[in-house]
């Protein structure tokens, strides 16, 4: 019986390992958010280049099925400093869509912008799919679709060009083919191509596509053999096109996956113009690879190309190597034999293999940025190979296809995201907690943080805060109220200002709160000189101001509050009193004017009386 309890409870733990969500972020201020956090090694700090990483967490590479369940908000695009700590999430605003090779666009504006691929919906029947394209306040600028015929909107490449006119983008269609060729007379199948298209940054017109089929043979695939049995539409993904680029002649370089080779496409008539790797190639190479990712051009000139790729050399079933590597080819057509040299390989700093997926990008320091894929798992090198960066995400469920490190400014049109709650339990320790966040700021150095006295009164400034992660704490003595937060950069500049937020406060009665009576909001401008730069507070780190909040100053700070309190109070008692002495004034003074004009009337009415009477008296004809 032992065993089966020990295995019993060694499944429990997996199973609710696989469901925990301590390797998620959390933020008072985003409470539908649970970003991924970043695991980071810096093996040398010094060296790491700057810039901020670009990823698409996912949990499966096809959109999941609509669920009336709710589901906090975690794939998308994210934007994570060096240190792991996030920066910009879009997950919400892209409705936990899967988003894949999200990076920085230069050329479109004078300000940088991002793009990256919005996955198809579930069904893929009217939502196929977009490159999307933002400005670098997070606003959509650009939605593109693919042309219907073209099918959907391919997860593994949407490159903007560096004239800002155009973006390339992945493709994929569907044949029905014989397998005459393959010995299988009156046999067919369904076949998936690839290729690539050129499209109109502004229209989405589609300029130019290319397709394999008719130009890669089938016998060119390593993931199909003569005896493959016949599939239905889409058919053999015999090729598996993973990645697009092109050179300043115009011609194209794409990467197929199984076939194991690197082409260059002509732009004059989509003939091959040469193959690199597989078992056709046009060049003698001293090296080996398999199932590469994301081939693209560094230098080109026509005869003299240096390009870089990662080379997985596995699948999900066999490695024709031990490691995965980052590599730098320079390929030479001017004279025969072509000639193909390795300039620099960057081996996966674990010595393991990237089954699938990723991507390697070279820096403008000569530094190299490398996606392993699984498991968010990146790294940097240095031109001479020394790795001064490995980061992974915490929860191994989650992977991004690709990453890139880029510099770039967020510039948020939205107001930061604040929340204030008040805590106590008596006068001499109530304290106020701010917590504060701008989803997208880059530059934000600090935040200043205010309170008011009530909604018609001038902010007083009552204490800072270092900006150190996506989501900064502060702690204030007193009950604050009608709370702002400014972000402020390195030099001193205001960049935004958060709505005036009211502080939450508990049922004071039912937390057992031992004050005389329900604590109200203090007026700050007691404590604190208005534009002040300083103020007693404190940080998320937990270091306090200069001067420590005691209990004496907790109990000055109560005082003050209720001596304002019983003044304002007095105040609005003798305001109340005078009003009613008025208005008693008033009435009265009605009342006696009506009074002394009822009198007259009477009294002229006896006198008239009296007159008629005196009239009848006299009279000679009475009888």
């Amino acid at each position: 019986m032992l065993f089966p309890s020990i295995a019993l409870l060694w499944l429990c733990q997996t199973v609710l390992a696989q469901y925990s969500s301590d390797d998620l972020m959390s933020f008072v201020t985003l409470p539908d958010v649970r970003a991924v956090k970043f695991n980071v090694h810096h093996h040398n700090r010094d060296r790491i280049s700057p810039g901020y990483w670009f990823v698409t967490p996912y949990l499966h590479i096809e959109p999941d099925a609509p669920s009336s369940l709710y589901e906090q908000y975690q794939i998308g695009p994210h934007i994570y400093d060096g240190e792991g700590h996030l920066i910009w999430s879009g997950a919400q605003q892209f409705d936990n869509r899967n988003a894949f090779d999200f990076r920085v666009v230069n050329g479109l504006s004078a300000d940088p912008q991002l793009s990256f691929i919005l996955n198809h919906a579930w069904d893929g029947a009217e939502d196929t799919g977009y490159g999307m394209i933002l400005t670098n306040d997070y606003k959509v600028e650009r939605k593109l679709p693919l042309r219907r015929d073209l099918g959907i909107f391919d997860i593994h490449e949407f490159k903007v060009r560096e004239d800002g006119k155009t973006a390339l983008v992945t493709v994929y269609l569907s044949h029905e083919i014989g397998l005459d060729e393959y010995g299988r007379p009156g046999e067919k199948t369904w076949l998936e191509s690839g290729g690539f298209a050129e499209l109109d940054i502004n229209t989405a017109e589609v300029i130019q596509w290319w397709d394999s089929y008719n130009r890669i043979p089938l016998p060119e695939t390593v993931h199909y053999s003569p005896s493959s049995p016949v599939e239905g539409h889409p058919g053999w993904d015999y090729v598996h096109i993973n990645s697009i680029d092109k050179n300043e002649i115009g011609d194209y370089l794409i990467s197929a996956r199984f076939t194991n080779t690197i082409y260059l496409i002509s732009c004059m008539d989509g003939n091959i113009m040469w193959r690199l790797g597989g078992k056709y190639s046009d060049f003698e190479q001293d090296f080996t690879f398999s199932k590469q990712h994301d081939a693209k051009f560094i230098e080109s000139n026509g005869t003299h190309h240096l390009i870089s790729f990662l080379n997985n050399a596995s699948d999900e079933e066999f490695n024709e190597e031990n490691q995965s590597s980052s590599m730098f080819v320079q390929l030479d057509t001017s004279v025969k034999p072509w000639t193909a040299r390795v300039v620099k390989r960057y081996i996966r700093p674990d010595y393991q293999l990237s089954r699938l997926r990723g991507n390697t990008q070279l820096l403008p320091n000569d530094h190299v940025f490398t996606c392993w894929s699984k498991g968010g798992y990146i790294s940097e090198h240095t031109a001479e190979g020394e790795a001064v960066l490995e980061a992974n995400f915490t929860s191994p469920r989650y992977s991004s296809y690709r990453a890139y490190k880029f510099e770039f400014t967020g510039r948020p049109d939205t107001p930061p995201d604040l929340v204030a709650s008040v805590y106590g339990t008596d006068e001499t320790n109530i304290v106020t907690t701010v917590w504060v966040s701008w989803n997208g700021a880059t530059d934000v150095a600090e935040w200043h943080f205010y309170a008011q006295a009530s909604d018609f009164h001038d902010p007083v400034f009552v204490g800072k805060a270092p900006r150190v992660d996506f989501e900064t704490m502060f702690i204030g003595a007193g009950y604050l109220d009608w709370v702002t937060a400014k972000a402020v950069d390195v030099n001193g500049t205001v960049l935004g200002t958060s709505e005036v937020h009211r502080s939450n406060h508990p049922d004071w009665k039912s937390t057992g709160y031992r004050g005389k009576s329900s604590p109200r909001p203090l007026n700050p401008s007691t404590l604190f000189e208005s534009g002040d730069a300083e103020g007693d507070y404190l940080a998320d780190s937990g270091r306090k101001s200069s001067d420590a909040i005691d209990t004496e100053t907790q109990k000055t700070i109560s005082v003050l509050n209720l001596t304002y309190e019983n003044i304002r109070s007095i105040g609005a008692a003798f305001s109340f009193i005078l009003l009613i002495c008025l208005f008693c004034g008033i009435v009265a003074s009605y009342m006696v004017i009506r009074g002394w004009r009822v009198r007259l009337y009477q009294r002229l009415g006896r006198e008239s009386a009296f007159a008629d009477e005196r009239v009848r008296l006299q009279s000679p004809h009475e009888d």
